[in-house]
């Protein structure tokens, strides 16, 4: 691991990229809060209610992690929404088709995965929308002068890129086995499974997160329309 740290901090020295000292703090930060992890997750596990508790805890990173992103930390309520509309629908079915048995173990691991990519997508989904919409006002207020409503108005402008926040899982889910062999399927080889169970884990978990990640952005973009998800620099440009 030193030798892999080392490497990437002569990358970045080599390319003049200005990373190196936080290469250096994000792999130290990464041992120590794995290692932190690591203990809480053993007593975690042990019952439903204290995955529950941890998998909150990873949810509340989560939400800080994505409103911070993309500046719209006041309107954390309505992103907690957006991130529930695609976990709480790809974890039910999950479970409760028995696809994956409902324990303290796979709550966290499904649910660290499944959150972990909601994240993702909403961050990805509002730095796109909201520069779109910075970059297109006079359209903007094209629209609205020709009668348009602010949710249509808005959603005129935003609705061509919101679909590239799916992009990259989809691409992924369309290559995996060809290109890459993603965490789920080397984790379940490492573990002792067959391939074709690893296989399995797999594709159930890049089709939950592609589910899920469509229920988020669709979420989160109709939030935008409605003027409750958006940075405070856009509220008086878009009358919110």
């Amino acid at each position: 691991m030193v030798l892999l740290v080392a490497l990437g901090v002569a990358a970045s020295l080599a390319g003049r990229m200005g990373l190196a000292r936080q290469q250096v703090v994000a792999a130290v930060r990464a041992v120590l809060q794995l290692a932190v992890v690591s203990l809480v997750l053993a007593a975690a596990v042990q019952t439903l209610w204290g995955a529950f508790a941890f998998w909150t805890l990873m949810f509340g990173v989560a939400l800080w992690t994505t409103t911070g992103r993309v500046s719209v930390r006041d309107c954390w309520p309505w992103t907690a929404v957006s991130l529930l509309a695609g976990l709480v629908p790809v974890l039910l079915i999950v479970f409760g088709t028995g696809a994956s048995p409902f324990n303290g173990i796979t709550l966290i691991a499904l649910g660290g995965i499944v959150t972990g990519n909601m994240m993702t997508a909403h961050t990805l989904a509002g730095r796109r929308v909201f520069g779109e919409l910075r970059e297109s006002q006079g359209e903007y207020e094209a629209a609205l002068a020709l009668g348009l409503l602010r949710r249509d108005a808005i959603g005129l402008v935003i609705d061509r890129v919101v679909p590239e926040a799916l992009i990259p899982n989809l691409d992924q889910t369309r290559t995996v086995g060809l290109v890459t062999l993603p965490g789920a399927f080397i984790g379940v080889l490492l573990g002792g499974g067959s391939p074709l169970q690893a296989g399995a884990a797999q594709v159930l978990v890049l089709v939950a997160i592609m589910a899920g990640q469509a229920c988020t952005v669709a979420a989160m973009a109709e939030f935008v329309r409605r003027g409750l998800i958006v940075p405070a620099d856009l509220r008086p440009k878009l009358h919110v």
